[in-house]
Order: structure tokens, then sequence, then C-alpha cells
């Protein structure tokens, strides 16, 4: 018998994440939560505290998912899962439209209603959000986030642990540094460098612009 994945999480992410698995025919045996966490999540039973991680690893369970936002701690909690032995799973809405030539990391979800294009590679642990389109050629790096309704053109790159608030549009070919945190509704049309905190039409440096202040 093949024990459920656990998931690392217990919040709305992990709500929807459980509802991607379960469309997937993978069962969810745990949540893990921080401590506080209400005591199921859809159903799912959730256990408080990290250490569990390690427990349900002794007890057989195999497979984990990282079902939480920030993208610093996805990466940090997936490293912690991988070195514990877990395989981390994929969860992908079967309404999801994903290329054949894509390639896909590990631990990555896709949700309802997103495009991922030709020969785009997604790192590991991704999170390509609801309605997001990713085009041909792109290059999304590990523990990235492309928000709802993100639109992005071909050959364009994110950087590690991107995140590109609702609604961010990009063109062809730009390239986005590590960590950079785009806001709601930016459009993007040059490349940004590390660690930048932009927004606007077009997506202009916050940071610049509060030193000028």
């Amino acid at each position: 018998m093949t024990l459920g994945v656990v998931i690392v999480g217990a919040g709305g992410h992990a709500k929807v994440c459980i509802e991607l698995l379960r469309a997937m025919n993978k069962p969810v045996a745990f949540c893990i939560g921080a401590e506080g966490s209400e005591s199921s999540c859809l159903g799912v039973p959730v256990l408080q505290g990290d250490a569990h991680l390690e427990e349900l690893r002794r007890a057989g369970y195999a497979s984990a998912f990282i079902a939480v936002g920030s993208n610093a701690l996805r990466q940090r909690l997936g490293a912690l899962a991988k070195g514990l032995g877990y395989e981390l799973v994929n969860a992908i809405s079967p309404t999801a439209a994903v290329s054949p030539t894509a390639r896909l990391g590990c631990g990555i979800a896709i949700m309802a209603g997103a495009v991922v294009n030709a020969d785009t590679c997604i790192g590991d642990l991704v999170i390509v959000n609801t309605s997001a389109s990713i085009d041909h050629d792109g290059r999304i790096g590990e523990a990235a986030h492309v928000a709802p309704h993100c639109g992005l053109a071909g050959n364009v790159t994110l950087g590690p642990r991107v995140f590109l608030g609702i609604g961010c549009k990009l063109i062809p070919g730009v390239s986005i540094g590590a960590d950079v945190v785009a806001g709601a509704g930016s459009v993007i049309i040059s490349d940004i460098p590390d660690q930048s905190r932009i927004a606007g039409i077009p997506a202009k440096n916050l940071q610049k612009k509060d030193k000028d202040k």
C-alpha cells in the first residue's frame, strides 16, 4: 500500500495544493502546520511543528509537497524534506496546459488555467499560479512565484525566488534577477537586477525612488 503525500503547510495555499493533488489521484495523508494551526485542512489532519516531518519519514512516508507561499521559506523547507529522504512531488491541475517539451523540476505547483509553453524550464519549488501564462523558452528559477494572471512572453528568465505580483506582464526576452519582487500589475520592459523592488507601467525601481526622496 502506497502511503499518502505529506504536505508542509496548512493555510490557504495548502488548500489549493491539496485539491490539485487529489485531482491527480494522489492521496494526502497529513499536513504539517505551525503551532496553533487548525486541526484539519480540507479534511486532512494537521500536525503542528516541523519535527513531524522527520517522524513521518521514519514511519515510512516518502512523498512530500511544500505548500508555503514564502519563496525563501519554501526553498528552505524543500531542502529539509529532501535531506530527510522525501521525494518532492508536483501538484499540477488537470486544467493547466503544459507543453510536452517543457522541463519541470520537483515540488512544483501549476494551478488551474495556467499555461506553460514549448521548451520552457521550470525550476524546483516554483509556483505558477491560477491562469498565469509562461510562453516559449522561459527559464523560471528555483522557488520563484508567478502570481495569478501574470503573462510572460517568450524567452523570459526569472532568477531564484522572484515574486511577480498578480497581473504582471513581461515583454519578450527580459531577464529578472534573483529575489526581485514586482508589484501587482507591473509591466516589465527591461532587465531587472537582483534584489530589486519594482512596480508600475513601465516598472521602475522603488528603492531608487526612495533614495531620491
